[in-house]
């Protein structure tokens, strides 16, 4: 705006100062011509006359430009001081909302930085925990890749579930037979059914086959292969743990594999059925926990009919001292009776005695009046 009104001032101007240039060249050429012609010298005369008006006019037009610029220089100044601090409001609060902001930002990314620091703690928690359990699959993977070590996780896992479901007196490991044989675990029952052997197998190698088959034929050749190796381990139990006079008519097998056990009843009832008919019941971890709780219940109930007996006899001697307490209570009874005739006619004596006090306090002997006598009496 400002720009526009300097560049309208000084058009004015240039307009004013060539109608001027104009009109001095026209003075002195009429100036020229005056001495031959009167008109012209007429018209130079107006000319300059009018050259005068217009110098005047065109100083007053100064004048008033100068002032009308002045004028508009001071709109501009002040409207510039008003759009600056107005700028300096904006800027102001401008510079409060992105310090607001960015307070605010700091503070969210603050509290996401420590929950992100927090969820890093637990993944590292977590992570270290699936190391910790690949090294125990790993170490679980080596042991039952091995035999022995494998029919030790399965002895271990058969203590465990043994000792910690029936009392010490009732179960004995490593027990050997008659026969020579060594039994991992027997329990030891009443007649009936008698001491049951509990054998623990693993047939591993033949589940990991069966496991792992992936044509056809390799998966009918592992089903011959896991069917024959339990149904060694059935035969094998039952030759061996079965002893007639010595233990019970049947005798556990343990698998301390739920996955075995399960493949075994779902795709393999033919050699379950075997096991029945050898008498050899197939457990797992599981069933046998089941199993061991029935065998504590047997021993429970049996430990009741041998206390049966010494039950009865003390109920006998509780019923002679109840007879006895009875008499007892009758003589003291009686005792309490003749104590109460006693007791009454200790206060008929005492009655009399209260009596004959009375008379003797209300006895007044005067000089002529004779003594009243007293009776006696027993």
């Amino acid at each position: 705006m400002a720009e526009s009104a300097f560049t309208m001032t000084e058009t004015l101007l240039l307009l004013v100062a060539g109608l001027l240039l104009i009109m001095i060249v026209l003075g002195v050429v009429l100036l020229l011509r005056r001495k031959t012609d009167p008109v012209v010298q007429s018209m130079a005369e107006t000319l300059f006359r009018g050259q005068a008006e217009l110098a005047g006019r065109l100083s007053q037009l100064s004048e008033n430009a100068v002032a009308q610029q002045a004028k508009i220089s001071g709109a501009i100044d002040e409207q510039r001081l008003s759009m600056l601090k107005m700028i300096d409001e904006k800027l102001l609060q401008v510079t409060k909302n992105v310090g607001e902001g960015l307070q605010k930002s700091t503070t969210q990314t603050a509290e996401t930085l420590q929950a992100l620091r927090e969820r890093l703690a637990k993944i590292d928690v977590a992570q270290q925990k699936i190391s910790s359990l690949s090294e125990q699959v790993v170490s679980l993977q080596e042991v039952l890749s091995n035999k022995q070590a494998r029919g030790a996780f399965g002895e271990i896992q058969l203590n465990d579930l043994v000792t910690n479901t029936l009392p010490p007196s009732a179960y004995e490991f490593q027990v050997v037979l008659s026969n020579g044989k060594r039994a991992d675990c027997v329990l030891k029952l009443p007649n009936p059914p008698g001491t049951i052997v509990i054998d623990s197998k693993f047939p591993l190698e033949s589940y990991n086959a069966l496991r792992i088959a992936s044509s056809e034929r390799e998966k009918i050749e592992a089903e011959r292969f896991f069917r024959a190796s339990v149904l060694k381990h059935i035969k094998d139990i039952a030759e061996k743990y079965i002893i007639t006079g010595e233990t019970a008519e049947s005798a556990l097998m343990f698998l301390p594999s739920e996955a075995i056990y399960a493949e075994l009843h779902a795709n393999f009832r033919d050699v379950v059925e075997v096991s029945y008919r050898s008498k050899v019941w197939i457990v797992s971890p599981t069933t046998l926990m089941a199993t061991l709780n029935t065998v504590r219940a047997i021993l429970k109930d049996a430990r009741m009919r041998e206390m049966a007996g010494v039950i009865q006899k003390e109920v006998g001697v509780l019923v002679e001292d109840i007879s006895r307490l009875d008499d007892r209570i009758e003589n003291l009874s009686k005792h309490f009776d003749m104590a109460s005739r006693d007791i009454g006619e200790i206060k008929v004596s005492s009655g009399k005695i209260s009596r004959r006090i009375e008379k003797i306090e209300d006895l007044q002997l005067g000089e002529d009046e004779k003594p009243l006598s007293i009776e006696h009496s027993a």
